[in-house]
């Protein structure tokens, strides 16, 4: 799961039940649990009233057709599996012409505990669908982070996260501050730099005002960390001397639609997809300036076919 910490659910027996009946196993995504990013029950977060409608998706037909044809292997390591298989990554028992790749405009790193286990994390979903720009990490192995080339954030809550839509302004200032800080020959290059960028912008950001999502960014971030770990388990990983210095982000105005919730946890703590996709979609809207047209929504595709699955099934066994 991702670092916007989603925490997951216990005790559904029942629930997999129902689904066994509806031949499907979701056994392994119903083990999902919230994490800093995962949060609770649809009934407890406003999702009550099919949140996950109105996303720009590509058919769910083929997973309906997966679901009927039952578990397979997985062609790399023989596990059973529905749909795709977590521990490597890949489809199973759907043609990849029929999955969505989506391309990001920043890159997405996703450090993992060592104790999450693979088959209850939503983390899979994303490099499934977005293989060019996610990385997925098992801690205590985290990405090279240079924060001199590049501009990198960690979507963790705390006390000193900023908003998305602070993001550009926060490195546009870091920018300021390392130029007065610089050699005189420096200083005059990047302010040619800064100038020409104005000259083509009538905006106050650092980001063109008209620029293509595939294209790459000088600002505000090129990278983005997120952590896959139930709640308890991310001091570990948030405390490590190598993510210190990177400033942190926080999607506070967002709720989860995951069906496993911990009980005690805000309805803020995302799954590690949800973040995932939240994010990307206010950095659309607050730093690329563009006029969001679902561009992500098929990160949910995976997310979206399993919510209302499950959902499905409880309603028919009267618990919803």
């Amino acid at each position: 799961m991702c670092v916007v910490v989603v925490k997951y659910l216990t005790g559904v027996g029942c629930v997999v039940l129902i689904i066994n009946y509806l031949c499907f196993s979701v056994k392994d995504h119903m083990a999902q649990a919230p994490h800093p990013h995962r949060n609770g029950r649809p009934e407890d977060s406003g999702c009550t009233k099919s949140p996950l409608e109105g996303l720009v998706l590509a058919p769910h037909a083929p997973l309906e057709s997966a679901q009927s044809a039952g578990r397979m292997k997985c062609p790399t390591c023989s596990g059973s599996r529905m749909f795709y298989c977590y521990t490597c990554c890949c489809l199973v028992g759907v043609s990849p012409e029929h999955v969505p790749t989506v391309k990001l405009p920043v890159k997405i790193d996703i450090i993992k505990h060592p104790n999450e286990t693979d088959g209850k994390s939503t983390a899979v979903h994303a490099k499934i669908l977005a293989p060019d720009d996610v990385s997925i990490y098992t801690y205590p192995c985290i990405p090279d982070l240079d924060a001199q080339a590049q501009n990198v954030v960690l979507v963790f809550p705390g006390p000193d996260a900023m908003a998305v839509e602070e993001l550009s302004s926060y490195f546009c200032e870091a920018r300021q501050k390392r130029g007065a800080e610089s050699p005189v020959d420096d200083r005059r290059v990047k302010k040619l730099k800064v100038e020409e960028q104005r000259e083509s912008s009538h905006t106050n950001t650092c980001t063109p005002e008209h620029t293509d999502v595939s294209q790459k960014h000088t600002c505000p971030v090129q990278r983005v960390i997120f952590i896959d770990s139930t709640w308890n388990q991310t001091t570990r990983i948030i405390t490590d001397e190598r993510l210190q210095a990177l400033p942190q982000v926080e999607l506070k105005s967002r709720k989860t639609c995951f069906w496993r919730h911990q009980r005690g946890s805000p309805d803020t703590y995302l799954a590690t997809i949800e973040a995932i996709y939240y994010f990307l979609k206010d950095f659309h809207v607050h730093c690329l300036l563009r006029e969001y047209k679902g561009e992500y929504d098929n990160l949910l595709f995976f997310y979206s076919f399993l919510y209302k699955l499950i959902n499905k099934a409880k309603k028919e066994a009267g618990k919803s």
